[in-house]
C-alpha cells in the first residue's frame, strides 16, 4: 500500500494575506493551491490513500474542500502540531492505522508543493521499493558558502556535491513511524524534516531527481512564480508543445 502524507499546517505568516488565509486555502484558478497538490495523488494510479495533517480548526473546511472536488482517496484529515516534525508525525500515525503489510511506502509532502508530476510520485515509490527511501533533491545552481561569525566567509563548497532537499520524502512506514517514536522519546522534537531525522538516527538515505519547477509556496513571490509556471504548463498543452 502507497500512502501520500500531505502535511498542510502552516499559517500562512510569511504569506502576508490579508484576512490571514493560511496559503495552503489560496486560490489560484479557481481552487485553492493545496487541491491542486492533492489532485496529482489523486490521479496517480500507484497512491492508495492519501491522509492531509492540518491546521485544526480548518480540519471540517478541508473536508469541504475534498469533498468538493471530488479527492475521493483522502481517508483521514488529522490535525497538524506545533511544528512540522509534530503535524508530519499525527499525519504518519494516521498513516499508521491504514496500514496493511511492513512493506507499505508513505510519502510525505508538502501541501504547498503543487507542482509534483507522476513521475517523481513513482520514482519516489520505486526507489524505496529498491533502496528503503527517496529524497527528492535539485541540483544547487548558486556557489554555496558557510558563513560564522561577523559574516565572514568560513568555507566555499563545491555546488557540484551539493543537492536541495525537496520533497516529497519517502520512506516505508515502519522505519518512518519507529524513527518518529524513537526522537519524541529522546526529546528530539523539532527537526526541520524527515531526512534530517532519519539522518541522526544514522538511517541510509538514497535521493531521487526532482524537478526544479517543483516549488514550495511560503512567500509572496513563490504564490506568483507558481501562478505563472501554471499558466505556462496549461498553454504548453493547449498550444500542443508538451
Amino acid at each position: 500500500m502507497n500512502i501520500a502524507v500531505i502535511f498542510a499546517g502552516g499559517v500562512g505568516s510569511r504569506m502576508k494575506v490579508i484576512g490571514g488565509t493560511p496559503k495552503q486555502f489560496l486560490n489560484v484558478h479557481g481552487k485553492p493551491i493545496i487541491i491542486h497538490t492533492l489532485e496529482k495523488f489523486q490521479e496517480n494510479e500507484n497512491i492508495d490513500a492519501i491522509v492531509i495533517s492540518c491546521l485544526k480548526e480548518k480540519i471540517d473546511y478541508c473536508w469541504n474542500l475534498v469533498k468538493k472536488f471530488d479527492i475521493s482517496k483522502v481517508k483521514d484529515i488529522v490535525a497538524g502540531g506545533e511544528c512540522g516534525q509534530e503535524s508530519i508525525y499525527n499525519g504518519l500515525k494516521a498513516a499508521n492505522k491504514l496500514k496493511q503489510s511492513d512493506n507499505d511506502i508513505v510519502l510525505i509532502h508538502d501541501g504547498v508543493r503543487p507542482l509534483i508530476n507522476n513521475k517523481l510520485i513513482n520514482d519516489n515509490i520505486e526507489s524505496v521499493k529498491k533502496y528503503g527511501s527517496a529524497i527528492t533533491t535539485v541540483e544547487c545552481k548558486e556557489t554555496i558558502i558557510f558563513s560564522g561569525n561577523e559574516n565572514e566567509v568560513d568555507n566555499v563548497t563545491d555546488r557540484n556535491i551539493c543537492r536541495v532537499a525537496r520533497a516529497p520524502q519517502s520512506f516505508l512506514l515502519k522505519d518512518i513511524f519507529e524513527v518518529h517514536n524513537r526522537a519524541i522519546q529522546d526529546g528530539n522534537t523539532n527537526m526541520i524534516d524527515s531526512c534530517c531525522l532519519m539522518k541522526l538516527y544514522n538511517k541510509d538515505l538514497h535521493t531521487v531527481p526532482g524537478q526544479s519547477d517543483n516549488i514550495k509556496i511560503t512567500t509572496p513571490d513563490d504564490f506568483y512564480m507558481f501562478k505563472a509556471l501554471l499558466e505556462a504548463k496549461e498553454n504548453s498543452q493547449i498550444f500542443g508543445l508538451n
